[in-house]
């Protein structure tokens, strides 16, 4: 029996990744302390390169490799160039900080493409074993990212508490995927997805597989009942590495999701339909309520991603293309705003000093009104207020939820939206009716304040002007549904 080579082609991106990986592993220790920015370049010019492949082998047609293990469509390349656009502005806004606590290292960026090279294969993986792979580098790469500064033992202890229900939760992955092969008796996403069509005897054995499986997915979102990991990570980990949490491994879970739950469960959507209203009710009601009693910033953001999850739920109810698409705008939103927002709260940090709290932002409008408009125009997103791209984002989604028929889980919604505005305006509050407590000076980095200015425009442009990124999303889910 002859061997017959897989196409190396549909991968290239991910070969590059992990050439380059260990090439900025071996940079490091071969400079010195005075020359670390060469690690930082090296991971940029990574980027770069994989968005030139991915770009290059940008096609209509899916084309799989790997004996069906890995697949390369168009869905895989808008999320793959995104992800390299949101860790490459992750690392521009994060510099500065990383440089002031002694984290300039070969370690945090390594582990950071490393992280990186995970959301690629969950992306493009058309296989059970080929996704959880993917999420294990993921996964491990985040646990060390969170505890990369020794000395802190908030950090060790949100690294402890991150690691210890992220294996219960691939756990419930891996027991839920079994349970699935059992009952179909394939590993490979389009093969479970014909067997379950034309119809397999043990039904009952595939749901409880299906129920594990959307467990271990609402963990990797941070929906509830499954976000207890969220508020202590986000407070406990380092703010640049909290923006990293936060921001791209968002577009790896939404790739994960139609991997798992369209294209190979989307004939058992009847069943997974419900399990989703519950998770998308109780994330947008748990996490809208409980941030409103945070005086910590980034505990309160852990608890207003948890509810823009449930949000990102709500378009996957519809169980069509349009639903899909506007939960992929959801996504595209939400990591706009996370970025810009965790960069405001990095701008305000200083050497020796953490903006935890909310309080941090009082009387920004006197000491920078610029940096002080910006966060309004990110604070009014997330509450969802026209004309914010976070507005339309929350429409589209609400728009799928009430052509599905679900129409009192809109309103539910938009109930949930009402308490969420609190927190966020209070924000605001701070900024411009409070007086500052420093007259510390903001002064970033030239690329910093054009990047994040960008930033805040996007948001406010793409709200105004949202057809074409919605567009974007529906090519992508239509091509490769």
């Amino acid at each position: 029996m002859s061997f017959i080579p897989p196409d190396f082609a549909p991968a290239s991106s991910e070969i590059f990744m992990l050439i380059m990986v260990c090439v900025v592993m071996l940079a490091d220790l071969t400079i010195g302390k005075s020359k670390r920015y060469v690690a930082y370049l090296l991971t940029q010019i990574t980027l770069l390169g994989c968005a030139v492949l991915t770009f290059k082998s940008f096609s209509d047609e899916a084309v799989l490799t790997f004996s069906g293990m890995f697949v390369d469509d168009s869905l895989a390349d808008i999320l793959k160039l995104m992800t390299y656009g949101t860790v490459s502005a992750v690392l521009i806004y994060s510099y500065t900080y990383i440089s002031e606590r002694d984290m300039l290292r070969g370690e945090f960026f390594s582990l950071v493409l490393f992280a990186t090279l995970g959301m690629m294969v969950m992306i493009s993986a058309s296989h059970f074993l080929t996704l959880y792979i993917g999420l294990e580098i993921l996964s491990l790469s985040l646990y060390a990212l969170v505890a990369l500064r020794r000395d802190s033992t908030e950090a060790t202890e949100a690294a402890m508490k991150f690691f210890v229900l992220g294996a219960l939760a691939s756990g419930f992955l891996l027991y839920g995927m079994s349970m699935v092969y059992g009952a179909t008796g394939s590993l490979q996403i389009t093969e479970v997805a014909k067997a379950i069509q034309d119809g397999v005897n043990a039904k009952q054995v595939l749901v409880v597989g299906l129920v594990f499986i959307v467990a271990g997915i609402s963990f990797k979102l941070s929906a509830a009942p499954f976000h207890m990991w969220a508020p202590d990570v986000y407070q406990g980990a380092p703010t640049a590495v909290t923006l990293f949490i936060g921001s791209a491994p968002k577009f790896a879970a939404f790739g994960f999701v139609m991997r798992l739950l369209v294209e190979g469960l989307g004939n058992m959507s009847s069943d997974w339909q419900g399990i989703l209203v519950i998770l998308a009710v109780m994330s947008m009601a748990i996490g809208n309520i409980a941030a409103i009693a945070q005086t910590n910033i980034k505990r309160m953001l852990a608890y207003s991603t948890i509810s823009h999850m449930g949000f990102l739920l709500l378009g996957f109810i519809s169980a069509d293309a349009n639903g899909y698409s506007s939960s992929l705008f959801y996504v595209i939103a939400y990591v706009l705003m996370t970025l810009g927002t965790f960069a405001m709260i990095m701008l305000l940090c200083r050497s020796g000093f953490e903006a935890e709290n909310i309080s941090d932002f009082k009387g920004l409008s006197k000491r920078n009104p610029w940096y002080a408009f910006i966060t309004l125009l990110l604070m009014f997103s997330l509450a969802g207020i026209p004309p914010m791209i976070g507005f339309y984002a929350k429409l589209a989604v609400l728009q799928a939820v009430v052509n599905a028929g679900y129409v009192w889980l809109a309103v539910a919604a938009v109930l949930f939206s009402l308490i969420g505005a609190f927190y966020y305006l209070r924000i605001i509050k701070f900024m411009y009716f409070d007086e500052p407590e420093t007259n510390e000076p903001i002064s970033p980095n030239n690329d910093v304040k054009i990047l994040l200015s960008a930033n805040g425009f996007a948001i406010l442009i793409l709200g105004i002007f949202p057809q074409a990124l919605m567009g974007i999303s529906l090519y992508a889910i239509q091509n490769s549904m």
